[in-house]
């Protein structure tokens, strides 16, 4: 045991999966989003990727009384964080790949040209991070 919660597992992991999976759904297919991401700059994109480590930690380590430095860690980053960052961005591109949602919404955008669909993809994917961590890390910490 790690003060009152347990060790990091993999069920934890398959929660916060359940938690990154209902969120990041809703803002994969909205049309919005995608024009958003057109729009956006590559410091706004990054800016979105601290957004999403700061709720992250936040909503694991300052609203829980989980102590990150009992936990197991990679290069001194706690494994439950890593795994929460890794869910949260896998889980919305997935489910833009699985829904076609580059090429559906960027399409004409872009023309069919890689390297913009990429990138305002990867722009995409930052956006809706921003919610699927906020599933994944309430996941994490309820169940």
């Amino acid at each position: 045991m790690v003060g009152k919660h347990r060790r990091f597992a993999l069920a934890d992991t398959a929660q916060q999966v359940v938690g990154g999976f209902l969120l990041a759904g809703p803002f994969v297919v909205t049309e919005e989003v995608w024009t958003l991401a057109t729009q956006m700059s590559g410091l706004q994109a990054l800016l979105t990727v601290g957004i999403v480590l700061g709720i992250g930690y936040g909503a694991l380590y300052k609203a829980d009384t989980r102590d990150p430095d009992r936990e197991a860690d990679i290069a001194g980053v706690p494994l439950r964080f890593v795994s929460l960052i890794a869910v949260s961005y896998l889980s919305v591109t997935i489910l833009a790949l699985a829904f076609d949602a580059p090429d559906t919404f960027l399409s004409e955008t872009t023309g069919g040209a890689l390297i913009p669909t990429v990138l305002i993809t990867l722009k995409a994917v930052s956006v809706g991070a921003v919610f699927s961590v906020v599933g994944a890390a309430t996941a994490d910490s309820v169940f």
